[in-house]
């Protein structure tokens, strides 16, 4: 008699133990999320760091330019404002930068600033940050490409919709800047 019963409470303990098992799976890959997201916005807070310095360096030799600048100023605070869902944040990040590679376009028109080693230095710290800013969104995407999996496997896909684990997105934004662009400083 006491076997049966150690067997119908081993038989009722593992299902248990499985549901415990993913949910605890499933709260790590979340929390991964979360710390990987912080990444990404540590790495976006440093762009916006850059830029009020990127546009006063523009803004001296390009002062009749002040809708592209304004621009950039105007999409740097809206995207360091928001902390709505990351769909919101990715699509602003692209309006921000487009608008910054318009500029790095208006910087061309200007040898002098483009030569200048202020400038060359911000632009540096920019290329930096981006390919940071890369590095952390390739970390979150790799967590989220992980919870989203066990998400929707069969059948921890269960304990997932049990417990109400919602859907996240990927974060997806290209760099403003790619890579420092040849600078001449003339000759023959």
């Amino acid at each position: 008699m006491l076997s049966i019963v150690i067997i119908v409470l081993a038989a009722a303990l593992v299902p248990v133990i499985w549901v415990v098992v993913q949910y605890n799976a499933l709260v790590g890959l979340r929390n991964f999320i979360v710390e990987s997201w912080s990444n990404v916005d540590t790495e976006l807070k440093r762009r916006y760091d850059l830029i009020p310095n990127l546009v006063a360096a523009v803004k001296g030799y390009a002062a009749h330019e002040r809708v592209v600048l304004e621009r950039v100023v105007e999409l740097r605070n809206r995207c360091a404002a928001n902390h709505g869902p990351v769909s919101d944040q990715a699509r602003e990040e692209g309006q921000l930068v487009d608008a910054l590679k318009r500029m790095f376009v208006l910087v061309e028109n200007y040898p002098q600033l483009k030569a200048g080693q202020n400038f060359l230095k911000l632009q540096g710290e920019l290329i930096n940050t981006e390919n940071r800013i890369q590095a952390a969104r390739r970390f979150y995407n790799g967590n989220m490409r992980d919870y989203r999996n066990r998400c929707e496997s069969f059948p921890s896909n269960l304990v997932a919709g049990l417990f109400h684990f919602p859907p996240h997105e990927f974060f997806s934004v290209p760099p403003s800047v790619a890579e420092v662009p040849n600078v001449e400083f003339g000759g023959a």
